[in-house]
């Protein structure tokens, strides 16, 4: 079998996998929605290629996803490379996501946390920081959910041991919240 079809069939697995995850992608897009309609904010962060996936999910509500409709605020933690290496130098990297939830978030707000490892201090650190602010959490973790399980108020986790197949699933499970959202907005 080729490296191109054993990718294949581990994608598969892995998306396969999340079906179990159903009851939890639609509690994440329950908070999502009532955030949005309520005035409130999505705050997003990640490491590497979960910053980007979480820049392309604020980017979906604050552009579009699918239909033209009013811009709602979601803001990409990961976006401004000056204010991560002031935090990262004055406070450490892993305050960088910390010190702006603590700027931006109010309660009401959602933080959406996206972690292949569970184990990234700065994605911690913000949900910690989060829920002492009284924001409402969402993770979507890898593997085994790693040190920041249990820290969410819903936690998606895809299973899979292969970082490639852990983003392929958040991912996929980001466009399916957005597709429920976007239904509602």
């Amino acid at each position: 079998m080729s490296t191109f079809e054993n990718a294949v069939n581990d994608a598969i697995a892995s998306l396969a996998q999340i079906r179990s995850l159903e009851s939890e992608l639609l509690r994440a897009a329950a908070l999502v929605r009532e955030c949005l309609l309520s005035g409130h904010k999505l705050l997003v962060c990640g490491n590497g290629g979960s910053a980007a996936d979480g820049a392309d999910f604020a980017t979906e509500y604050t552009c579009r996803f699918i239909r033209d409709r009013k811009a709602y605020p979601a803001i990409n933690l990961s976006a401004c490379g000056s204010l991560l290496t002031a935090v990262g130098n004055d406070y450490g990297y892993e305050q960088s996501f910390a010190r702006q939830v603590e700027a931006f978030g109010k309660q009401g707000d959602v933080l959406v946390a996206i972690s292949t490892s569970g184990n990234s201090p700065n994605v911690l650190l913000a949900l910690e920081r989060a829920r002492e602010a009284g924001l409402r959490t969402i993770a979507l973790l890898g593997k085994t959910g790693g040190k920041t399980k249990g820290l969410a108020e819903v936690e998606l986790i895809v299973s899979s041991q292969v970082t490639a197949r852990i983003q392929e699933g958040h991912k996929f499970l980001l466009h399916s919240i957005c597709e429920h959202v976007e239904a509602a907005l």
